[in-house]
């Protein structure tokens, strides 16, 4: 496993680890002892870090990773998010009170004393305008709650918003094939400020597997069911933003990208860690078999100049227009 530094913090996190929302629901039907197998696959395999949030299954992935983690808690980094569960548009919700309620509770569920990375789960873009809540976090970093704070954001003007904050380490971005915006100005900034960068939707929920035809369907508990046209949160969170059915037309069209990198997930992801501002990238799982696949993206080739050309143009051509909701 190769690492990088996140931001110019002192963590040094496996290029290649995972987030947890899968394992906590939302994503259909999974099995607690399969998930608990697969965490320790991960970190068998060199993966020290894995992102969560206080909402993914109530607190149920905080729990699972509590027991995966127990006695390797210094040699494992922990991120998790809050103020989902509560009201987001309630200034109320990011109350120094309120923030170390969610956080104590996250604290007791991973049994840790403090958190590595501490975030703001997709705030409203007025929170993060108004600043409050960051004067909070770093009251709560000073009592020694939380190592660092960052902000999972929906949109690149949010993370434009964060980054002039000098304490916010980290953004978390929705990043992959069908969502390269960020490569424009958000990146580059990033990068020239020592603020890190953790990839989320790598897969465009599954779409850049290129295992799903227009017929697939989804258990009623699967967000790529409940939340398609995003009607339960921001529409971009499922398949990038994209109506599924052009989602799987566009897919097709890049299964060009699998030769001499077997599969399309692999491809995927490599040319995310292929990206010099990139931190982690931090694909979803639910068994060993999908955190084996998902790590060795690691060892397929890179793309050529002339392949992330052809990538860029695809994205501007054929892949921007289809994108709904702010991004």
């Amino acid at each position: 496993m190769d690492y990088r530094k996140l931001g110019n913090t002192d963590l040094n996190v496996s290029e290649l680890s995972f987030g947890t929302w899968a394992i906590g629901g939302s994503w259909g039907n999974v099995n607690d002892e399969e998930s608990l197998r697969a965490l320790e696959y991960a970190m068998d395999k060199g993966v020290n870090f894995f992102d969560t949030a206080d909402v993914y299954g109530d607190g149920h992935s905080e729990e699972l990773l509590a027991k995966a983690t127990k006695g390797k808690e210094d040699k494992i980094h922990i991120a998790t998010k809050f103020c989902r569960a509560g009201d987001i548009h309630n200034p109320e919700t990011y109350s120094y009170d309120s923030v170390k309620k969610y956080l104590e509770q996250s604290l007791t569920r991973l049994n840790r004393d403090y958190i590595d990375l501490y975030q703001i789960h997709c705030p409203p873009t007025a929170i993060l305008k108004d600043g409050q809540v960051f004067e909070v976090l770093d009251k709560l970093q000073q009592e020694g709650k939380i190592r660092y704070y960052g902000v999972s954001v929906e949109t690149v003007e949010e993370g434009l918003i964060c980054l002039e904050n000098p304490n916010v380490r980290a953004l978390q971005v929705i990043f992959n094939l069908f969502r390269q915006k960020p490569l424009e100005e958000l990146f580059p900034k990033a990068y020239n400020k020592g603020v890190g960068i953790l990839a989320r939707v790598p897969l465009a929920s599954g779409l850049l597997t290129g295992k799903f035809t227009k017929e697939t369907s989804f258990e009623v508990d699967d967000h790529r069911n409940f939340n398609r046209n995003g009607e339960a949160f921001n529409v971009g969170e499922t398949f990038a933003g994209i109506e599924f059915k052009k989602g799987v037309e566009l897919s097709e069209k890049l299964q060009w990208i699998t030769t001499g990198r077997d599969q399309m997930a692999k491809a995927a992801l490599r040319w995310i860690l292929d990206q010099k501002e990139i931190s982690c990238v931090i694909p979803g799982f639910k068994n060993v078999n999908q955190v084996d696949s998902n790590l060795q993206a690691r060892t397929v080739p890179s793309f050529t100049s002339e392949e992330l050309t052809k990538l860029k143009e695809f994205y501007q051509n054929e892949v921007k227009s289809h994108i709904r909701g702010p991004y």
